[in-house]
């Protein structure tokens, strides 16, 4: 099992964050899209937004973040049972506090998505790719440049 050192999980943390961020603009504008041309709640507004942005940050951290070259369909499993979890949770608090207690649907998704962004990248960090980070192509050929220069 490889573990990453101190400066690795900076950068680790690092390149989550940013496709985090961009997951997040793909969520908020779709959210938004969808709040525009639909009657909708905020419940299924929120959910095909979340869809969309787990697709697109699973894609990004899989190749870039964590370098994985395991069973793509197992690893998206277990991406899919943390949001089995999350998803009903989020939803469920989104819908309380904005249609309940009107909170602005935009503070609550923000709020969402910091709490998401944490809770995802230590699952994926500790058990969707704990053992088998830094092996894919780009891995082994970023191993070989180090290796080659020492």
């Amino acid at each position: 099992m490889y573990t990453p050192d101190a400066r690795e999980t900076k950068i680790q943390i690092f390149k989550f964050f940013l496709f985090s961020v961009s997951a997040g603009i793909v969520e908020t504008v779709s959210f938004t899209v969808l709040k525009l041309l639909t009657r909708w709640t905020y419940w299924p507004c929120y959910l095909i937004a979340l869809i969309l942005s787990v697709l697109w940050n699973f894609t990004w951290n899989r190749e870039f973040t964590f370098k994985s070259a395991n069973n793509v369909p197992m690893a998206m499993f277990k991406v899919f049972l943390f949001y089995c979890v999350f998803t009903p949770a989020s939803t469920w608090w989104g819908n309380m506090l904005t249609d309940r207690a009107g909170w602005n649907d935009y503070v609550v998704l923000g709020f969402t998505m910091c709490i998401n962004l944490t809770t995802e990248y230590l699952y994926d960090r500790f058990f969707v790719y704990r053992d088998s980070m830094n092996t894919n192509k780009r891995a082994q050929q970023e191993r070989k440049k180090k290796d080659a220069g020492n």
